[in-house]
């Protein structure tokens, strides 16, 4: 097994050939747009959220004859996934992870597996899009309902070799039931690195940093006797861990909101907590794949999850960003936001969560319309960083009529719509614990803004592109 591969499946455990090797140290282009007026960039992407993805969540939340706000947007593409070995010439891979994908849209340079805004075979750090912005004077803001360390949200502020590296205490052994899953020595500050993940964002330039995460945040920063909440404090953040804290924050300092220990709690969950579940074949069928019989799971509803309303919703971390991103700016704003148990569910065979995170995205998006109906100047695009695992399959098999029994080798959860349907959907990646991304190309939505800004299809890289160039950076 190689080590990147050894790192993909770490990712997984503790998650829950173009521009290969060149630092993205980009100046202005001559081609860059010459602003007369402040402009914003909102960028929002659903984790893992491909087209299963939406139409399972479109079905369910509002029919197969329904619409999503998505598709009312009047621009949509077609993302091609870029990720490389690791090495400076790696060859190109064709399933991504949340930490390279995120990398290459906050970057514009193609790097590998599990790398944080560095260099695949160099790893040297590459300049983001949110640090551009904030060098000529604009506001930036991250979004997550992750935990802020996690992959997506940490691509864009921060750089290290590793994305397990989230806090201080996981610098130099990183292990999972005595696993040993990796370390990022060469990154302590004491060998000239940037710290953790946590330590690099409680030190940064981001206006607005919003998610779970908090566990991340205790350790004692390297080097110090204080704890890594205490250095963001330092460095002049306003530190909030609820909705009503949320609500009161002023606008004239450094926001940091942290909700939970880790990734906040999803919407929506299974009866009961139910998962998708392998289908039971009779004896019978255990003996020859042509007799006997098999039992397919018993369909399942959506429920509310209880722990949701413990923490604040996306929309209003949104609401919140915006609001502060915009108070008496005349420079403008980049803003991620990022709904992240699309994927984050669809590891754990959980359609139900991953539908209701689909929801969260939408409200966002919601809240970022009112805002550029408001503010013209206003950039939204919506994607996704990879596709997953969720597949949308007959309910009833094509060749249920033959005299055999005929169903799915992997994970199904049959799932009741509000209107009265009955959606499968399957899981079959692997025969794990838990499932694995897909290597689709993903959706693109933008508003006006983006019709004839953006193609049709576009390689992952030209997301950083488009957005440098709206902003005029």
């Amino acid at each position: 097994m190689t080590s990147r591969t050894s790192l993909l499946l770490a990712s997984l455990l503790l998650c829950s050939a173009t521009t290969l090797a060149q630092p993205s140290t980009q100046q202005p282009e001559p081609h860059a747009v010459q602003i007369e007026q402040p402009r914003q960039v909102i960028l929002i992407i659903g984790d893992g959220m491909d087209e299963q993805q939406i139409t399972i969540a479109r079905n369910y939340l509002r029919g197969a004859a329904g619409q999503l706000l998505l598709d009312s947007m009047p621009m949509r593409a077609a993302v091609q996934i870029q990720t490389s070995e690791e090495a400076v010439d790696g060859k190109p891979v064709y399933v991504a992870d949340s930490a390279n994908t995120a990398s290459t849209m906050a970057t514009g340079t193609v790097t590998s597996i599990g790398r944080i805004s560095t260099a695949a075979g160099t790893d040297q750090d590459l300049t983001t899009i949110a640090e551009l912005a904030s060098a000529a004077g604009m506001r930036t803001g991250i979004v997550t309902t992750a935990s802020v360390t996690d992959a997506t949200p940490a691509a864009f502020a921060t750089h290290i070799s590793l994305r397990l590296c989230e806090d201080a205490a996981t610098m130099e052994d990183i292990r999972y039931r005595d696993i040993f899953l990796g370390e990022c020595k060469s990154d302590l500050k004491a060998n000239g690195g940037k710290g953790s993940i946590a330590e690099q964002l409680a030190e940064s330039d981001v206006d607005v940093i919003l998610g779970g995460g908090s566990a991340h945040f205790t350790p004692t920063v390297e080097g110090d006797s204080v704890s890594t909440l205490d250095l963001a404090r330092r460095n002049g953040y306003e530190v909030v861990s609820n909705a009503t804290e949320l609500a009161q924050a002023s606008t004239d300092k450094k926001l940091l909101g942290l909700f939970s220990p880790g990734t906040m709690p999803v919407r929506l969950q299974g009866e009961a907590g139910r998962e998708a579940e392998a289908p039971e074949p009779s004896w019978l069928n255990q003996l020859h794949p042509y007799l006997g019989s098999s039992n397919l799971p018993e369909p399942m509803t959506c429920e509310p999850n209880p722990q949701f309303s413990s923490v604040p919703t996306l929309r209003q971390m949104t609401d919140a960003a915006l609001q502060h991103l915009a108070d008496a700016n005349n420079r403008g704003f980049f803003l991620m936001i990022e709904s992240a148990s699309i994927d984050k569910q669809s590891h754990e065979r959980k359609p139900c969560g991953s539908i209701g995170e689909v929801e969260q995205l939408e409200e966002a998006l919601d809240s970022a319309l009112a805002f550029a109906r408001t503010h013209p100047h206003t950039l939204i695009i919506v994607t996704a960083d990879h596709a997953q695992a969720a597949q949308l399959i007959p309910d009833e098999s094509l060749f249920a009529a033959f005299p055999i029994p005929v169903y799915t080798p992997g994970k199904l959860a049959r799932v009741i719509t509000p209107e009265g349907g009955q959606m499968a959907v399957n899981y079959a990646t692997n025969n794990f614990f838990m499932e694995e991304h897909t290597g689709a190309a993903v959706p693109l939505f933008s508003n006006s803004e983006g019709v004839g800004r953006i193609p049709a299809f576009i390689q992952q890289t030209q997301i950083f592109e488009i957005t440098r160039d709206y902003l005029g950076i």
